[in-house]
This record gives C-alpha cells, structure tokens and sequence, in this order.
C-alpha cells in the first residue's frame, strides 16, 4: 500500500524536478550566450566552460558570442531564448507550472493522507526514507520558490519568511497524518546528530572576543525573558480563574497549577528540568498529559512567531531605534573573514569538515554519558538541575570542541570550504523534523487551557518587547534571550543563525545558562501560581 502512495508522490515530485532542472539549464545558457562562445561537444558540457576556457581564466567574449550584434551606434541582444528554449516565456511557464505542480502534489498527498483515515498514530509514510525525502523536497521546494525573481513571489516571501514554511509546512503534512514524528526515528537523529554536529560546524568561525563585545544586552534580555515565564504563569492562572475557575482549578494532585509548573520547567530549562517539577509538586500522570500538549503547541508556535520576527530584524530594529553596531560589525567581520578564506573544496576538504564535525559529536555523546552518569551515582538529586542528563552535557562539550576547533588556525580554515553552509543544512533539517511535531488540532483537545499558556505567552513577549525597546535592544537579543528560555539549545540557534550563522554560539551559550537556572526559576513560578490559583 505504501509503495503506491510513494510512486503517486514521487511522480509530481519528479516532475517538478523535471522543470526545476528545465529553467536551470536555460539560465545557464543564458549566461553562457551572454558571455562565451559557443561550444561543441568536443569542447565539454554546454553548461559549463571548457577546459580552455577554465584555464584561460575566464571566457573570450566578441560581439557575437556576447549575444550582442553590432548595428551602427545600437547595439541589438540577440534572443538566447531562441537557442536553448522552445518558447520565448519559457522562464514563466516554468515559473507557473512547477508552483501549480508543487502545490498540487502537497494537496494531493495531504488529500489521500486524510481521505484514508491516517493520523499520528497510523501515518501514511513510515518509513524513514521517505519521511526524509519529503522534507528535503519541502525544504528544497521553499528554496527554489523563494529564489525566483518575480515580484508577487518576492513579495510572498516577504510576508511569509523561508524559513519559518521551512518549519511550517511539515507541520501541516504531520497533522494531516502525511507522517508522524511519534513513528520516525529522524527526530531523534535530528537531535543527537544533526544539532551537534550542525553547533560544532557552526562555531568553527566564531571569534569569542567580538561576541563578548556584543555587551551585556544578551544578558539583560535572557533574564527579562526568564522572569516574563516565572511572573506570566500567575498572572495567566489568576485572570484565567477569574474568568472559569474550573479551568484553572483543582485540589490536591489534580490542581492545575501543578502541571502549568511543569510547562515553566521545559519553557525555562528543558526535559530534565520539566520532570523535576513534576516529582517536586507530585503532578499526576493524567494531567502531566494534558499540559505537556499545551507546552508543545504554545512554544511551536511561539517559535513560529520568532522565525518571522527574526527575518525582519532590519524593519522591527529600525522600529525600534535599537543599536545594532555591534552586531553589523561582527557579522562584517566574519563575512570578510569567510571570503578571504574561501576556496574551491576537495573531496579531502569535505572528509575533514564531516570529521571534525561527527568526530567531535561522537566524543561529545561518549564523555556526555560517562559524566551524567558519574554525577548521578553521587547524588541523585542533581537531576534537578540537569546535571545528570547526558543531552546537557553533550550540547555542552560539543559546543566546547567547536569553540576549541575555533582557536586553531587549521580548524578554522574549514569555513573557507563551507563548514557554516553545511551545518545550516543540518539545521533546516533540524527545523523540518521540529515543525513535525506540531499537531495545530491538538488545540481543540483542552481549549481553556490551552488559552492558559496563550496568555501567558503573551505576558511573556510583552515583558521582553517593554524592556527591548526600553534598552534599545535588537530583535536578535529579544528573540534569542526567549528561545533560550522556551526552546532551549535545540531552538536557540535556529533564530540566532537567522539573522547570520556565525551568531548561532549565543543561543547555544544562553540555552546552556537556561538548563542552570530553569528549575530554581521554575519552582519559583510554581509557587506563585499556587497562590494565584482559585480554590475549588
């Protein structure tokens, strides 16, 4: 059965390759009429130089192999179109037909996912192949979209980010029970191998001392961002309750609150830190369940949010009148940085790049075990903290080896072949297989709650919006001092590599400092709902 549901994808699938391919190959001829002569067989490809002309150093341009015909003091473009294409508008209806063709095929995968009844639970690709060839043609597709220089495309793309459909278009086929990330195994690849490595490929480039010129700003809004989740829970609990006390009720074990510290956990912390909470305010299983949705849901599409907020920094900094010196000069400086080192990569440079990537990750994970392990023989109780959790530990010693790769100069030397630009790839992956865990109608399933963590969402952005806009802040330290907080070290580098890759070490760095003090802030919040909560 999956076998036929594949064939029926993957013939709009290569079918939109098929024109994708069509319109590269006329824009590369394009460029060769206008600038080289043409070629025959025995010169080599008729999308590439010849080897004469690669080693003459560029190609030999005359008035007719420029496309250009001599007419008096006029000079006429002969058309390219004429030579390389059957149609004058081929460029257009290539244009037209792979967006007709591409959105007809996610229709149509979504409509026979739907119609035959699948959901997380029974999806209609599980193998994790396929799952991983549809976000690469997602991914890949938003790209290729994104790359036309058409005016209404542009504009789309400058309403609707890349990246953020990156995220939010796998989260439509997962609802649709296209895929399920509760069946594919990627998601955990994603987290314990696409995100250290892509970290480590990341801080390859990274100059530590410009980063600690960025100042204390980073800082002042992490904390804002921390004290917005402690200070929002109550107010979200006591506004609710004053509403429908029902919602946000509850005695003993069952007492909402008690599972809303939980959410404060993971916001603040993460995993370890949301389990503590739960063995410290003795939280049921059953309502465990219940906010653990509520937390998934709120901080996807809180993530949404900071991806669109992230790619308009230039407008909202503006807005703002923040002062972005500092982090225009460091991205300056790790661009000019990138092109002087920049050259063609060899086989023997790609080894090296994947090496010190997956190297550093294998013995990150390795030594990550051995200590969360030895921690947790000495004193159980650390678990409170994350100290016992081998995740921590390895996104800590990961970051560590691409900081220390960073201070050689062979390490640093793999920027020149494109270590950053391979680990972005990574990280859309990472983005893709994050987008597939939202279920956008798991918010029907407890509408009153979830308007609970909505609330007090948005308590939270306006505390850290007010105090931004008060120091003058960039939308680069406001989203990431957030992501820190409620995505943690798998989110924070998202946003922070959006604006420029080489900024992905702030978010690693405060996520970190957000698995130290997540639970200590989290019991805080805890308490303060408690009190904020209505007695029924």
């Amino acid at each position: 059965m999956q076998m036929r549901y594949a064939f029926f994808f993957f013939f709009f699938f290569f079918a939109s390759v098929f024109f994708w391919l069509d319109r590269f190959r006329c824009k590369e001829m394009r460029r060769l009429s206008m600038g080289g002569d043409d070629q025959d067989a025995s010169e080599g490809s008729p999308l590439l130089p010849s080897a004469s002309q690669r080693l003459s150093g560029g190609v030999e341009q005359d008035v007719e192999s420029s496309g250009v015909e001599e007419t008096g003091k006029k000079k006429k473009k002969k058309s390219w179109t004429a030579d390389c294409c059957p149609v004058a508008t081929t460029d257009k209806v290539g244009l037209v037909v792979s967006w007709v063709i591409g959105i007809a095929a996610f229709v149509a995968i979504v409509t026979v996912s739907i119609t035959n009844g699948h959901n997380a639970a029974n999806p209609l690709f599980s193998d994790d192949a396929i799952v991983l060839a549809l976000l690469l043609t997602l991914i890949g597709g938003v790209f290729y979209a994104s790359s036309f220089q058409n005016r209404i495309v542009q504009l789309f793309f400058q309403i609707v980010p890349s990246l953020f459909l990156c995220y939010f278009l796998p989260s439509l086929l997962g609802t649709a029970g296209v895929f399920s990330a509760n069946v594919t195994k990627l998601g955990d690849v994603a987290s314990n191998y696409f995100l250290p490595a892509c970290l480590v490929l990341l801080t390859v480039s990274v100059d530590m001392k410009a980063i600690a010129k960025l100042g204390p700003k980073a800082l002042i809004m992490f904390f804002t961002a921390t004290a917005g989740i402690v200070l929002g829970g109550p107010f979200a609990v006591a506004v609710v309750g004053a509403i429908n006390p029902a919602i946000v009720g509850g005695h003993n074990e069952t007492a909402i609150w008690r599972g809303l510290a939980c959410i404060a956990g993971s916001w603040i912390g993460g995993g370890a830190n949301q389990l503590a909470m739960k063995e410290i305010f003795q939280v049921s299983d059953s309502l465990f369940s219940m906010v653990v949705v509520v937390d998934v849901v709120t901080s996807n599409l809180w993530l949404a949010c900071l991806l669109i907020a992230v790619s308009k920094h230039a407008v909202i900094d503006r807005a703002f009148k923040a002062n972005t010196k500092t982090i225009d000069a460091l991205v300056v400086k790790m661009e000019a940085y990138q092109k002087s080192i920049e050259r063609v990569p060899r086989l023997f440079d790609y080894i090296m790049v994947s090496w010190a990537a997956f190297g550093i990750t294998g013995l990150g994970t390795f030594l990550a075990d051995i200590i969360s392990s030895a921690l947790y023989r000495v004193d159980p109780n650390l678990a409170k903290f994350s100290l016992t959790s081998s995740f921590f530990w390895m996104i800590v010693l990961v970051t560590i080896g691409g900081l220390v790769l960073s201070s050689l100069k062979r390490g640093r030397a793999l920027e020149g072949v494109g270590a950053s630009k391979l680990g972005s790839l990574l990280l859309y992956l990472l983005i893709g297989t994050i987008g597939m865990k939202m279920d956008v109608t798991a918010i029907a399933q407890n509408p009153g709650l979830f308007g609970v963590g909505v609330l007090w969402m948005l308590f939270h952005a306006a505390l850290v919006l007010t105090v931004g806009r008060i120091i003058k802040a960039p939308i680069f330290f406001m989203a990431v001092g957030s992501l820190a907080n409620v995505g943690g070290a798998a989110s924070a580098p998202l946003v922070a590599s959006a604006v420029h890759p080489t900024l992905a070490p702030v978010g690693v760095l405060l996520a970190v400092l957000g698995y130290a003090v997540g639970t200590y802030a989290a019991y805080a919040c805890g308490l303060l709902m408690s009190l904020a909560a209505p007695v029924t």
